[in-house]
């Protein structure tokens, strides 16, 4: 063996060293594959105090799979980012526990064709966000024959258009609620109660931290969705 290869072969044993070394320390591993991607960077985050936080990445250079890691206490909303330089923002949010979550995606629809295999609290956020997804295609259809309506100055359609559009808020703002109520041993609800239901009568919100367990009361979302309440309740006297 050459010295050069030698060199080659040493380069590629520390890699790797390093890579394993640094799988068996992490206590999160996010793997999968962007179908169509040759060359880009993608970008393991979270959400910081006042900005997105990177928390590990990796460069693609003609390979379609990835692997990245973290280390996290419990179960918290991530980001997979796709970096192309291509100007736009592409980046697929998961909830993630300890151990392995998968996404295979495509680099024509990232942020759309993404099937992402990991958590229970990712299962029911994909169960929640396909309902919400039917709730958002009948609201495109109600805007688009309100958007008739006017055109054609039908004031009585628009009225009537305009009732359905804030009913379907108030749907969706209680299949919100029931769902967060429903599983209340999960993460998934105040997160929920967080960020898709924050403006939701306050009464409604309070309800939903009651109702958590006390280990989903002390986790993170449980517990910023506490500070929410105490700071709304200050703030009101």
């Amino acid at each position: 063996m050459t010295k050069v290869n030698k060199a080659l072969t040493l380069i590629l044993l520390t890699v790797l060293a390093i890579s394993c070394a640094k799988e068996n320390e992490s206590s999160f591993t996010l793997k999968g594959t962007v179908k169509g991607l040759k060359k880009g960077v993608v970008y393991l985050q979270k959400d910081g105090d006042s900005s997105i936080v990177d928390l590990d990445s990796m460069v693609i250079n003609g390979q379609s799979e990835f692997k990245l890691h973290t280390n996290i206490d419990e179960p918290i909303l991530l980001y997979l980012k796709l970096f192309k330089n291509d100007g736009a923002e592409h980046f697929i949010p998961f909830f993630a526990d300890k151990g392995v979550t998968e996404i295979h995606t495509t680099l024509k629809n990232f942020n759309y064709d993404s099937k992402i295999k990991g958590s229970k609290q990712q299962d029911l956020l994909a169960e929640y966000i396909e309902v919400m997804s039917k709730f958002n295609d009948q609201n495109l259809d109600m805007l688009e024959a309100r958007f008739l309506a006017q055109k054609e100055n039908d004031s009585i359609a628009v009225d009537s258009l305009n009732k359905l559009g804030d009913n379907m808020v108030k749907r969706k703002y209680a299949y919100t609620i029931q769902y967060a109520m429903n599983h209340k041993d999960n993460e998934i609800a105040p997160y929920l109660a967080l960020y898709e239901a924050r403006n939701a009568n306050p009464i409604f919100i309070d309800s939903i931290y009651n109702n958590l367990t006390p280990e989903i009361k002390n986790s993170l979302y449980g517990k910023k969705l506490n500070d929410v309440i105490v700071n709304r309740k200050v703030t009101e006297k």
